[in-house]
């Protein structure tokens, strides 16, 4: 497919200066693409999609509808932080669905982490094709893909879920990154003026914090798990480890152990901490967390996270654990 391999000649991007010639050819690229037509994005607040959004808003301004889609999985500030960059500071023409509940109710009571994933993409498709539906005029829909995608998938962007619509929504495709990876992105992102929290955001399951809530997804465990990540992520920014750790992250299974608190005696969660260091995935290596540093987060998670007595810290490589625990 020839329209999908990156051409020979052009050249890494890995500086401000070819970050926006970049985008100025994109800009004139996506205006002639679209004209004066309209435009449909999922908009995540992922990296991808994210710097999509920002070139089309360059591009095309109130053409562009973005559709953010907040399930219930994602982490601490993040459906705020896409209303707050998108909305209010770009203008963006956004529209948020609340969709907590809809995707928290099938979840309930499902354990397998593969129902689970297939629940939760499904679930997105049709959130996705319902707001679609009541838009008028939409002949365009814009894609996050990345160069990684089209090589790993053949050109589906399916972690996305996008690629799933009906049949009678022919839409015609804009990809404007198609041909970059990712560290390419976040210099376009970069120079686009998005906030470093979203440019340099760690990688994130495409089922969200589902695959860190380990067995069956219950609102307490899960608002345990939120919690405990965002105290990790905090002191990891704190402390200098934010941009030098690869990915870092809680997990908490549906599983309770007894402890003291207060004299009293408890029974309940505890929490995992992750932290690896990889450059594609395929291995990662653990991140050795200095031990003040490690006690300092155990007794923040275990004092401000209620529901949690415990907190663990997975050693194990990759090979032969996975990065992710589901």
């Amino acid at each position: 497919m020839a329209e999908n391999k990156r051409p020979e000649t052009m050249a890494r991007i890995n500086t401000p200066a070819l970050a926006r010639a970049f985008i100025d050819e994109q800009i004139a690229a996506l205006r002639a693409q679209i004209g004066d037509k309209k435009v449909l994005l999922a908009l995540s607040g992922g990296v991808d999609s994210s710097v999509v959004a920002a070139l089309l808003i360059r591009a095309v301004g109130q053409q562009l509808t973005c559709v953010h889609v907040n399930h219930g999985l994602l982490r601490k500030g993040e459906p705020e932080q896409v209303i707050e960059v998108f909305r209010n500071r770009m203008n963006a023409n956004l529209i948020y669905v609340d969709a907590v509940d809809r995707f928290l109710d099938k979840l309930a009571g499902v354990s397998d982490p593969e129902t689970k994933r297939k629940i939760i993409g499904a679930e997105f498709i049709r959130v996705f094709e319902e707001e679609a539906r009541k838009l008028k005029g939409i002949e365009f829909l814009a894609q996050g893909t990345i160069y990684p995608d089209i090589l790993e998938s053949d050109g589906v962007k399916a972690h996305h879920n996008v690629g799933g619509l009906p049949e009678d929504l022919q839409f015609e495709l804009v990809e404007p990154v198609k041909f970059l990876y990712k560290d390419e992105v976040r210099v376009v992102g970069k120079e686009l003026g998005l906030p470093d929290s979203m440019v340099y955001r760690q990688p994130f399951p495409g089922p969200g914090l589902g695959v860190r809530c380990v067995g069956a997804i219950t609102r307490d465990r899960l608002e345990a798990l939120r919690e405990s990540d965002a105290i990790l992520r905090e002191e990891f920014a704190k402390n200098g480890l934010q941009g030098k750790v690869w990915q870092y992250f809680t997990i908490v299974p549906d599983f309770k152990s007894t402890g003291i608190v207060d004299g009293k005696r408890t029974f309940e969660w505890f929490v995992v901490i992750r932290a690896v260091n990889s450059v594609d995935a395929t291995s990662a290596t653990v991140e050795e967390i200095p031990y003040p540093l490690l006690h300092h987060i155990v007794e923040r998670i275990t004092r401000e996270v209620k529901g949690v007595n415990r907190v663990l810290y997975d050693l194990s490589p990759k090979p032969v654990a996975t990065i992710e625990w589901e």
